[in-house]
């Protein structure tokens, strides 16, 4: 190609040269070069990754080699050996969800007993929902890696993926054969990568790591070149997220080397399920001069929830590319070895190779969240004509294949150029017990299993300042519906649903004896109380009455208890959405709350307690919106509590006296105390009006901050 795909500003970051460049395939030969690599290092060794744990063994075959197979005393052995080293290691502040085959939450801080001069910090700066999954390390700013392996547990294996290899353990059990792969980089590129490394260490931690000279480092012989003197495009991929702005070069990357290809596309992935990436592979595959195009991905994702999101979008997504596949150029295999029984290669990969033209190796999945959400870093090396480039970059993807079909790189190559044809050649040479097997059968998946799904591959944040907004309209304090209008419709909804249960057939088999018994026994469970309480938070975010909540309460523990459970609940769901707005940027919080709580965050600010209870008795926008603002505002927080708690007590204790007597006329009608209802009712009312005048008269900044 004559014309550059490979383009600073539009699909990558920069282009920075390297003087020797390595591929790395799978495990054993990642951590036998990282080992060599630290081993040589005499400044800092930088570390990010999705995970990281101590406990993984670097070697787990029987060579002989220097130093403790085990990650966590082997960096303990360089501090020790090298007095002015140190080492940073960052890692993605995983969700509990995520703990059960990690070292240690990062609730307990550093994983191991590690020495002074290593230090260990978890990154939770990313959006709800997401994870930092680049994959990068860096020797003295002197050489560096990066692609899909992490420093961890059940990454480690050798090319020929046995079925049953004794050193693919991790705590106590076997996992299955492992796939992967890594890029080694020297000179500007290995400085460029460390940049992104010192700016991932200055998002969690809030403090600089200034570089330093390069020191004299030669290239580990224990690495194998495989190009020297070119230039390596860097793509990231970095969610929208405080102050930081989106970047989705891996995405614009992918699309246009994906457009660019004229012969063949070779894609090893873990997933398969980004719509921009389909919509990129559908619009060649509609063309006359469509290239081959091979996708090797893993026939099944693993986990409870993994399986049926990621398995049901890929699925999607296949049978759109082969109803767009006119001209049959399209083929999806998966990697099969003899006595795997019900496992499989795990394709961990995440690569792709154009013609001879270009290679790319990263973390980034071909999901969407890969493209948008998650923190993401690919190298790719353009041959741009030059036969060199061009012979390595072909040598990889031959290698690739060759140990996929248990052949050699030599035969892939001499076969194709026998077939001239990327699938003719896999084709030719499929059959083997070790070889690739072509997805035939798709699983069928119902349009709901693949809604869900979409939910759990998002292709950009979906904050939950979002969902709120969509539901927290700018109400005027003045022009809000009345107070007594409010009441009415309340008590037409309440007298409408119990017409329905009263005068239809629904209140044979519902009764109300049956329906209190039920909330009785309910509220004798242990676990009940903590139910209760915590069904406040989870009501603020998706707008459910509070007051039905109240009611349930009351009837399942009784008057006292009942109020004393939903007070603390409300409490603590006001607790926990005042902190996300205090988490949150105030621009964020600006764009939710609207002009009117914009308008007044600064009075909140100084009149602190008082506005807080007048908030809490005369609402102007939803619990969780009020609250976040309040937040946002960095009101004390001995205020908010204390101001909640005076401002809601009211209306709990009104709600708990008409849950009571609820309670009471469903058991038996003559007992209600109509006294006692009406007179909390016009109690209730005319505090609000009376609360309402005086708030308006004595607190001119508040009313006029919430009137206009």
């Amino acid at each position: 190609m004559t014309t550059s795909i490979l383009m600073p500003g539009k699909n990558c970051w920069r282009k920075a040269h390297a003087d020797h460049v390595g591929f790395l395939v799978d495990g054993a030969d990642y951590f036998d070069a990282f080992a060599a690599a630290a081993s040589k290092a005499t400044k800092s060794i930088l570390i990010v990754g999705w995970d990281f744990n101590s406990q993984t063994k670097l070697w787990c075959d029987d060579k002989k080699r220097e130093g403790p197979a085990q990650l966590g005393d082997f960096l303990n052995g360089l501090i020790k050996r090298q007095r002015k080293l140190r080492i940073f290691i960052v890692a993605w502040d995983f969700p509990v969800i995520y703990g059960t085959d990690r070292e240690v939450a990062p609730l307990f801080g550093p994983p191991w007993h590690h020495r002074r001069r290593i230090h260990f910090r978890f990154d939770n700066h990313f959006p709800v929902g997401g994870s930092h999954h680049q994959k990068i390390v860096v020797i003295d700013d002197a050489i560096a890696f990066a692609g899909g392996l992490d420093l961890t547990c059940g990454r480690w294996d050798t090319s020929e993926h046995l079925a049953n290899h004794a050193g693919r353990i991790t705590a106590g059990k076997p996992y299955p054969p492992f796939h992967d792969l890594m890029m080694a980089v020297d000179g500007e590129a290995a400085r460029a990568l460390a940049d992104i490394a010192r700016q991932r260490w200055r998002w969690a931690t809030k403090k600089e790591l200034k570089p330093h000279g390069v020191a004299s480092f030669a290239w580990p012989k224990e690495i194998k070149v495989d190009v020297e003197n070119v230039s390596v495009a860097i793509a990231r991929t970095i969610p929208a997220y405080a102050d930081r702005r989106e970047v989705r070069e891996v995405e614009a990357m992918y699309i246009d080397m994906i457009a660019a290809a004229r012969h063949m596309i070779y894609i090893e992935n873990q997933y398969f399920t980004s719509f921009r990436i389909g919509d990129a592979l559908a619009a060649r595959l509609q063309d006359d001069d469509c290239p081959d195009i091979v996708l090797v991905i893993r026939l099944a994702s693993d986990g409870w929830l993994e399986g049926p999101t990621m398995g049901a979008l890929r699925t999607q997504l296949l049978k759109r590319l082969q109803a767009a596949d006119k001209n049959k150029r399209l083929r999806a295999y998966y990697p099969v070895a003899p006595d795997l029984g019900e496992t499989c290669i795990n394709v961990h990969a995440k690569m792709i190779a154009i013609d001879d033209e270009i290679v790319r190796i990263g973390s980034a999945n071909l999901n969407n969240r890969s493209m948008g959400f998650d923190t993401e870093c690919d190298l790719a090396i353009e041959a741009h004509g030059q036969a060199r480039i061009g012979t390595a970059i072909a040598g990889f993807r031959n290698r690739l294949l060759a140990e996929h079909l248990d052949t050699t790189a030599d035969a892939i190559a001499k076969t194709l150029a026998q077939e001239g044809s990327l699938i003719k050649t896999i084709e030719a040479l499929r059959g083997k017990p070790r070889t690739l097997q072509e997805f035939e059968h798709l699983d069928e998946w119902s349009d709901v299993a693949i809604s869900v799904a979409e939910l759990c591959d998002p292709e950009r944040p979906v904050m939950v300042e979002q969902l709120i907004t969509q539901f927290s309209p700018d109400i005027d304090i003045k022009k809000s519906a009345p107070l007594l209008m409010k009441l009415v419709i309340a008590v037409l909804i309440f007298g409408g649903l119990f017409a329905i249960w009263r005068w239809t057939p629904l209140f044979e088999y519902v009764s109300a004896e049956a329906a209190t018994d039920w909330a009785r026994e309910f509220g004798g469970h242990p676990a009940a109380p903590w139910l209760v309480m915590g069904s406040y938070t989870v009501a603020s975010f998706i707008m459910f009455p509070r007051p039905l909540l109240t009611l349930a309460a009351v009837i399942a523990f009784g008057a006292w208890l009942g109020f004393a459970y939903a007070f603390i609940g409300i409490q603590l769901a006001a607790l926990a959405t005042y902190a996300m707005g205090r988490s949150m940027s105030r621009d964020t919080v600006r764009r939710i709350a609207g002009p009117k709580l914009n308008r007044i965050s600064k009075v909140l600010r100084e009149k602190g307690l008082l506005a807080v209870i007048a908030l809490r008795v005369i609402p102007i926008a939803p619990f969780i919106v009020v609250n976040m603002v309040i937040g946002a505002a960095r009101v004390k927080l001995w205020h908010y509590l204390v101001g909640s708690a005076i401002g809601l007590l009211p209306g709990t204790l009104a709600a708990t006296v008409f849950a009571d007597q609820f309670e009471t006329w469903l058991r038996d009608s003559g007992k209600v105390n109509w006294i006692v209802v009406a007179g909390v009712a016009i109690v209730f009312v005319v505090a609000i009006v009376l609360i309402r005048k005086w708030f308006m008269k004595s607190q001119p900044e508040l009313a006029a901050a919430g009137g206009r």
